[in-house]
Protein backbone atom coordinates (compact mmCIF):
# COMPACT_ATOMS: atom_id res chain seq x y z
CA UNK A 1 0.00 0.00 0.00
CA UNK A 2 3.05 2.27 0.07
CA UNK A 3 2.47 3.09 -3.61
CA UNK A 4 -0.65 4.98 -2.56
CA UNK A 5 1.42 7.52 -0.61
CA UNK A 6 2.89 9.33 -3.61
CA UNK A 7 2.24 12.93 -4.69
CA UNK A 8 0.21 12.09 -7.83
CA UNK A 9 -2.30 10.19 -5.68
CA UNK A 10 -2.66 13.19 -3.36
CA UNK A 11 -3.09 15.46 -6.38
CA UNK A 12 -5.68 13.13 -7.90
CA UNK A 13 -7.64 13.07 -4.62
CA UNK A 14 -7.59 16.88 -4.45
CA UNK A 15 -8.67 17.11 -8.10
CA UNK A 16 -11.55 14.71 -7.55
CA UNK A 17 -12.68 16.74 -4.52
CA UNK A 18 -12.34 19.93 -6.57
CA UNK A 19 -14.45 18.53 -9.39
CA UNK A 20 -17.18 17.42 -6.99
CA UNK A 21 -17.20 20.83 -5.31
CA UNK A 22 -17.51 22.46 -8.73
CA UNK A 23 -20.39 20.17 -9.66
CA UNK A 24 -22.22 20.74 -6.38
CA UNK A 25 -21.80 24.55 -6.53
CA UNK A 26 -22.23 25.05 -2.79
CA UNK A 27 -23.60 28.49 -1.90
CA UNK A 28 -23.90 29.25 -5.64
CA UNK A 29 -20.54 31.04 -5.63
CA UNK A 30 -19.12 31.51 -9.09
CA UNK A 31 -16.05 32.93 -10.77
CA UNK A 32 -17.06 31.72 -14.22
CA UNK A 33 -15.74 34.60 -16.32
CA UNK A 34 -13.61 34.42 -19.48
CA UNK A 35 -10.66 35.95 -17.63
CA UNK A 36 -10.92 33.35 -14.86
CA UNK A 37 -11.09 30.56 -17.44
CA UNK A 38 -7.96 31.97 -19.12
CA UNK A 39 -6.13 32.26 -15.81
CA UNK A 40 -7.10 28.68 -14.94
CA UNK A 41 -5.82 27.43 -18.28
CA UNK A 42 -2.57 29.36 -17.89
CA UNK A 43 -2.04 27.88 -14.41
CA UNK A 44 -2.61 24.34 -15.69
CA UNK A 45 -0.23 24.96 -18.60
CA UNK A 46 2.40 26.47 -16.32
CA UNK A 47 2.10 23.49 -13.98
CA UNK A 48 2.64 21.01 -16.78
CA UNK A 49 5.63 23.01 -18.09
CA UNK A 50 7.20 23.19 -14.62
CA UNK A 51 6.86 19.42 -14.23
CA UNK A 52 8.33 18.72 -17.67
CA UNK A 53 11.29 21.08 -17.12
CA UNK A 54 11.99 19.48 -13.74
CA UNK A 55 11.79 15.95 -15.15
CA UNK A 56 14.24 16.88 -17.93
CA UNK A 57 16.72 18.40 -15.46
CA UNK A 58 16.50 15.38 -13.18
CA UNK A 59 17.07 13.08 -16.14
CA UNK A 60 20.12 15.15 -17.16
CA UNK A 61 21.35 14.84 -13.57
CA UNK A 62 20.75 11.08 -13.71
CA UNK A 63 18.78 11.07 -10.51
CA UNK A 64 15.41 9.76 -9.46
CA UNK A 65 12.09 11.55 -9.69
CA UNK A 66 10.51 9.06 -7.26
CA UNK A 67 9.72 10.55 -3.81
CA UNK A 68 11.41 8.95 -0.81
CA UNK A 69 14.09 7.44 -3.07
CA UNK A 70 17.72 8.35 -2.59
CA UNK A 71 18.98 10.92 -5.07
CA UNK A 72 22.07 10.08 -7.10
CA UNK A 73 22.90 13.75 -7.56
CA UNK A 74 21.81 17.17 -6.35
CA UNK A 75 20.11 18.95 -9.24
CA UNK A 76 20.46 22.73 -8.96
CA UNK A 77 20.40 23.70 -12.65
CA UNK A 78 17.60 24.78 -14.96
CA UNK A 79 14.25 25.28 -13.25
CA UNK A 80 15.83 24.15 -9.97
CA UNK A 81 17.68 27.50 -9.88
CA UNK A 82 14.30 29.19 -9.35
CA UNK A 83 12.55 26.75 -7.02
CA UNK A 84 13.64 23.68 -5.09
CA UNK A 85 10.31 21.96 -5.78
CA UNK A 86 9.15 22.69 -9.32
CA UNK A 87 7.13 19.47 -9.61
CA UNK A 88 5.18 20.15 -6.41
CA UNK A 89 4.75 23.77 -7.46
CA UNK A 90 3.41 22.47 -10.77
CA UNK A 91 0.98 20.20 -8.90
CA UNK A 92 -0.33 23.18 -6.90
CA UNK A 93 -0.66 25.29 -10.07
CA UNK A 94 -2.63 22.53 -11.80
CA UNK A 95 -4.93 22.18 -8.80
CA UNK A 96 -5.57 25.94 -8.62
CA UNK A 97 -5.99 26.16 -12.39
CA UNK A 98 -8.53 23.36 -12.57
CA UNK A 99 -10.44 24.79 -9.60
CA UNK A 100 -10.80 27.98 -11.64
CA UNK A 101 -11.60 26.15 -14.90
CA UNK A 102 -14.23 24.02 -13.16
CA UNK A 103 -15.62 27.08 -11.34
CA UNK A 104 -15.05 25.38 -7.99
CA UNK A 105 -14.55 28.53 -5.92
CA UNK A 106 -14.72 26.79 -2.55
CA UNK A 107 -12.16 24.21 -3.73
CA UNK A 108 -9.50 26.93 -3.89
CA UNK A 109 -9.03 26.37 -0.14
CA UNK A 110 -7.75 22.90 -1.07
CA UNK A 111 -4.65 24.47 -2.66
CA UNK A 112 -2.99 25.56 0.62
CA UNK A 113 -4.15 22.32 2.27
CA UNK A 114 -2.56 20.32 -0.57
CA UNK A 115 0.67 22.36 -0.29
CA UNK A 116 0.77 21.75 3.47
CA UNK A 117 0.28 17.99 3.04
CA UNK A 118 2.92 17.76 0.29
CA UNK A 119 5.38 19.78 2.34
CA UNK A 120 4.96 17.60 5.45
CA UNK A 121 4.72 14.20 3.73
CA UNK A 122 7.27 14.65 0.95
CA UNK A 123 9.30 17.86 0.82
CA UNK A 124 10.63 17.91 4.39
CA UNK A 125 11.65 14.21 4.36
CA UNK A 126 13.22 14.61 0.89
CA UNK A 127 15.14 17.69 1.99
CA UNK A 128 16.36 15.86 5.09
CA UNK A 129 17.72 13.05 2.89
CA UNK A 130 19.41 15.56 0.58
CA UNK A 131 20.83 17.43 3.60
CA UNK A 132 22.41 14.22 4.94
CA UNK A 133 23.80 13.13 1.58
CA UNK A 134 24.98 16.42 0.08
CA UNK A 135 25.68 18.39 3.28
CA UNK A 136 27.42 21.68 2.38
CA UNK A 137 26.23 21.65 -1.24
CA UNK A 138 22.62 21.31 -0.13
CA UNK A 139 23.07 24.00 2.54
CA UNK A 140 24.40 26.43 -0.10
CA UNK A 141 21.56 25.50 -2.43
CA UNK A 142 18.90 26.19 0.22
CA UNK A 143 20.43 29.59 0.91
CA UNK A 144 20.26 30.53 -2.79
CA UNK A 145 16.98 28.91 -3.81
CA UNK A 146 13.60 29.10 -2.11
CA UNK A 147 11.50 26.04 -1.38
CA UNK A 148 8.51 27.29 -3.40
CA UNK A 149 8.91 30.62 -5.22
Amino acid sequence: MKWIDIPPVWLLAALIATWFIGEAQPFNLSLDFPLTQLLGGLLVGAGVILMALAAMEMRKGRTTIIPHSEAASLVTSGIFKRTRNPIYLGDAAILAGLALRWDAVLALVLVPVFVWIIERRFIIPEENMLRRKFRADFARYTQKTRRWL
